[in-house]
């Protein structure tokens, strides 16, 4: 079994415009030869108890669990979406402090914890982008390993329906699913 936050951290918080006393990553059990598609959002919420594999109802899984029950899948817990094969993480590991966060900080995540998170997963067939953070996040990672990056920038709708590939990986953009921006579209 596979806990991230056990195998990932950032030592130093380099980044000023996100709060590092809500630093997540997540403490979940897992089997990382199960997960078949990583989910990638935006940043954590202030308040642990609104993140996803948080005790209860947190805000930031009752908008996920729409999501996945609006696609047709039938989950009521994080497990339920474990059980998928989904594993689901952040783009940026401390919640912003502002509406959105700085390229640099986005670089920062990227290249410390992301690009290594995305490593755990070796059977990982799919990577769901959330949101711009996310989209960015995982075009710097591309960008260092090949020299240019995955998805064209330009507003999702637009973007989403083509097919992305990154090292054997399909790489579907699509909108965040978190918080209330996720009730409004």
């Amino acid at each position: 079994m596979l806990r991230p936050d056990a195998r990932l951290n950032c030592a130093d918080f380099p980044c000023r415009d996100v709060k590092h006393a809500c630093y997540i990553i997540p403490s979940a059990e897992l089997d990382a030869e199960k997960m078949t598609t990583v989910m990638v959002s935006e940043a954590p919420p202030e308040d642990a108890d609104e993140y996803f594999y948080a005790k209860n109802s947190p805000f930031y899984l009752e908008t996920t669990l729409q999501a996945f029950n609006d696609s047709g899948f039938n989950v009521s817990s994080m497990r339920n979406i474990m059980d998928l094969g989904v594993y689901i993480t952040t783009a940026v590991k401390c919640s912003k402090r502002a509406y959105s966060v700085s390229p640099e900080t986005v670089e920062n995540c990227s290249r410390r914890i992301l690009e290594r998170e995305l490593e755990l997963f070796p059977k990982a067939k799919n990577l769901l982008l959330m949101g711009d953070t996310a989209i960015r996040a995982v075009n710097s990672i591309a960008k260092r390993q090949t020299g240019k990056a995955i998805i064209p920038s330009g507003p999702t709708y637009k973007i989403r329906k083509r097919r992305y590939f990154y090292k054997g990986l399909r790489v579907l953009p699509a909108y965040l699913q978190t918080g209330k921006s996720y009730l409004i579209e």
